[in-house]
């Protein structure tokens, strides 16, 4: 098979640019950024729908103040964001605009993705740059972000952006040409169709001084957005004209394809959120829900871990402690410890009359 023949029904394309692409001599580079904007404004005349990803809005704010990045607290991390973002997207406004494109910022956290309602106000605005032919530029919301609302890196959040727009296909661009299975190999493995825990323990590793991801996040953005069937490519952010190759055939980077799977929309936003807690359930409710595709009752479940609250996502784990499944749960964890097992004709009364017949019914719940 082609590379060309996997790329024949993509329309909408998530590029994502690490740090490590458009810095040099820790600061941002005009050059650099100029040569990514000429290759999308190439992928626009054949016809494709663009969003970036971009890395550097730290970066920037450290090379304009002068400061180690390294040496700083978070919220004075926070602090170069804010800077540094305005001269991100300074120069990619500058750049754009000599090739006669608008741009649009976005800005998210995860906390944007949990909340569906957000969600689907996100996508509602990408949608609409989309047919104003502006090309959106976005990133984490590093300023304002903290562990719990954090992607942790942008490889995570293409893989969100790609599912929040729809899209086909995510580049990631970075220093490296591909996955390897061995340092010393001579060339990349050019398509990979299942991650393993081969490919996993192999992708081991941290990325550059400017960035926070290495090959691990890269095969685990694959991996979430493969399991809908969906296509990404990591390659060389170095080589010039790399994305307009890739999107006239010719086998750069890894691909990683996905086997399609019709899934409603609503089941993809539930699996690709961050589980606020988990319960483990037992032998007959894993049965009903992976065989019978059942809901989730109380009586089935024998133990839960962390807090969580009414309308979270958690995860849900056999008697082997793995996680197999994703839903949103009609209780609090503390109401749960107090209804687990029972019938639930006998949790009217342990709740005062509040309750809802199911753990987690089956519309909000996904086998992953």
């Amino acid at each position: 098979m082609k590379r060309s023949d996997f790329f024949r029904k993509t329309r909408r394309i998530v590029v994502k640019i690490g740090s490590s692409s458009i810095t040099g001599s820790d600061t941002i580079s005009s050059t650099k950024i100029l040569k990514f904007a000429s290759d999308i404004a190439g992928l626009k005349e054949m016809g494709y729908e663009v969003a970036i990803v971009t890395s550097g809005a730290i970066s920037s704010g450290a090379g304009v103040l002068k400061l180690d990045r390294n040496n700083l607290s978070i919220p004075e991390k926070q602090a170069l964001a804010a800077v540094g973002q305005a001269v991100l997207m300074n120069e990619y406004k500058k750049c754009f605009d000599k090739l006669g494109f608008n741009i649009g910022q976005i800005l998210l956290t995860e906390d944007d993705m949990r909340n569906r309602k957000r969600f689907l106000n996100a996508r509602n605005a990408l949608d609409s740059l989309f047919k104003m032919n502006v090309i959106p530029i976005i990133n984490e919301n590093d300023t304002v972000t903290v562990t719990e609302i954090k992607f942790g890196d942008n490889d995570t959040l293409s893989a969100h952006v790609f599912n929040l727009i729809e899209a086909d296909l995510l580049i990631l661009l970075s220093d490296i040409d591909g996955f390897y299975y061995e340092l010393d190999d001579p060339e990349p493995v050019y398509e990979i169709f299942k991650i393993t825990d081969d490919i996993r323990r192999r992708a081991g590793g941290a990325g550059t001084s400017h960035g926070t991801g290495g090959m691990i996040t890269k095969v685990n953005a694959a991996e979430m957005i493969m399991r809908f069937g969906g296509l990404m490519v990591i390659a060389d952010g170095k080589e010039n004209g790399i994305l307009t190759k890739i999107m006239s055939g010719e086998r750069k980077g890894t691909l990683f394809a996905g086997e399609k799977i019709k899934i409603n929309e609503r089941k993809k936003w539930i699996s690709m959120r961050k589980t606020r807690g988990s319960i483990t359930i037992d032998d007959g409710a894993v049965k009903a829900l992976v065989s019978g595709k059942k809901s989730l009752l109380a009586t089935g479940v024998v133990d839960i871990q962390g807090k969580f609250g009414m309308g979270d996502v958690i995860g849900i784990a056999d008697y082997n402690n793995k996680i197999f499944a994703k839903g949103i749960v009609n209780y609090n964890s503390d109401e749960l410890f107090v209804i687990k097992g029972k019938k639930t004709s006998e949790i009217k009364n342990l709740l005062n009359g509040h309750f809802f017949d199911e753990v987690i019914n089956r519309d909000d719940l996904i086998i992953l």
